[in-house]
């Protein structure tokens, strides 16, 4: 025990690079999907840490064994690369006494957990900003009617892109935040309260839904709908203008008060680290198996799975005279899915099939319409809520499925 003492931070160096080792496919999937949103937000944990009286080491085990069992039954890599990402800041607060509350929701924010959840709410969020700009433009200009994400102006349809409150701008104003909140602190040689950085990430937030607001009138008011130089400007100015200068004017009222607290020498906390380790240690055993979806198990009899082949391992479809129809896991949502291959959402609702909830969706490609139900599955009952669907995985351990069926609308005429 005393040899650890005295070799902690070489020891602390072995375990961390240990189990970065033993992860590295999961390392390299978490760094691929923000690279530089982790890279600035590990920098900023190590330049904005401070001294704090805070038990952070039983919160931080709380959250890594929290995370470990969701990723160890429902083989998350994401929350799996996010508890590596937490114990390693447990053991620089271990060894330092030394923690940065800015960064730590700055690596919550760039995490692919974050990413998931947020894509789940995008379509959602953008169409209620849409509806929010139709009552505002009406009394300005003549628009028809607002469908989703389509405006129809003089029998003219303009679709906003799926970039808008996307999370590009999301992430990258959060960060900007955070960086503002960290040279502020060392300028004035204290530190914000955890409420005062809960507030100024609400208010980044606010100004968030207000930039984006203001690039889906302008994007309207300039007819700008396509990917090019102008709607990429647009999307900058309205970043610099409605996010980053009321942060800038925020920040000459929003002083850090607290002073650092003075600690005398300490040693670092064995349990807690031995503790974490064990357990990143049988989830990074885990991680390594195989997944077996289990797409096809107990699926309802009416699929003729003797019609459908695999795309790959996440998707396998049937197609017949009437419809596709796509058996997948449940990352592969088809609002995502469809824009990424440049379909545009013309309406998506909520509605019942045979007493249970199920989504619908109208969408137009190359002039032709299509109209789709999805739904996610698990043991035979349909549930339209990700969060929902994958707690039932987690609780019974049934295999989960997401369905989509979809159709030409004038096929039937």
């Amino acid at each position: 025990m005393k040899f650890l003492y005295q070799n902690k931070i070489a020891f602390a160096i072995l375990v961390i690079l240990f189990i970065l080792v033993l992860n590295y496919e999961v390392i390299s999937f978490g760094v691929s999907n923000d690279f530089f949103g982790i890279f600035f937000s590990v920098i900023l944990f190590f330049i904005g840490g401070r001294k704090t009286n805070i038990k952070i080491s039983y919160w931080l085990v709380g959250l890594i064994i929290l995370f470990e069992f969701i990723s160890f039954r429902l083989h998350t890599k994401s929350l799996h690369f996010l508890s590596i990402a937490f114990f390693i800041c447990l053991i620089y607060y271990s060894l330092t006494k030394k923690f940065s509350f800015i960064a730590f929701i700055c690596i919550l924010l760039f995490s692919a957990v974050f990413n998931k959840f947020f894509e789940h709410l995008t379509s959602e969020i953008k169409q209620s900003l849409c509806n929010i700009v139709y009552h505002t433009l009406k009394t300005f200009i003549e628009i028809d009617k607002v469908e989703g994400v389509n405006f129809y102006i003089n029998g003219a349809r303009i679709t906003i892109d799926t970039a808008c409150m996307g999370l590009s701008m999301f992430k990258t104003g959060l960060l900007t935040g955070a960086i503002l909140l960290t040279i502020e602190e060392k300028k004035q040689n204290r530190y914000f309260g955890i409420i005062q950085i809960l507030l100024f990430c609400l208010i980044v937030i606010l100004l968030n839904v207000l930039s984006n607001y203001f690039r889906i009138i302008a994007l309207i008011l300039l007819k700008c709908t396509e990917e090019n130089l102008l709607h990429h400007a647009i999307g900058l100015f309205c970043f610099v203008v409605y996010q980053v200068v009321p942060m800038l004017f925020l920040m000459r009222y929003f002083k850090p008060k607290s002073a650092e607290i003075s600690t005398s020498d300490f040693n670092p906390k064995l349990i807690p680290i031995a503790v974490s380790f064990v357990v990143i240690l049988l989830t990074s055993f885990e991680m390594k198996n195989p997944i077996n979806h289990d797409l096809l198990t107990d699926i309802d009899s009416q699929y003729n799975l003797k019609e459908g082949n695999w795309v790959n391992d996440e998707v396998f479809k049937i197609e017949t005279k009437e419809k596709l129809i796509y058996i997948k896991t449940p990352s592969h949502k088809p609002l995502i899915c469809w824009t990424g291959d440049g379909y545009k959402i013309l309406q998506a609702k909520e509605i019942l099939v045979d007493t249970q909830k199920v989504w619908f969706n109208v969408m137009e490609k190359d002039s032709v319409l299509y109209e789709s139900l999805w739904w996610y599955e698990c043991g035979n009952k349909k549930y339209t809520s990700f969060l929902e669907v994958m707690l039932m995985k987690l609780i019974y351990n049934k295999p989960i499925r997401l369905i989509n069926e979809v159709k030409r609308i004038d096929s039937e005429n």
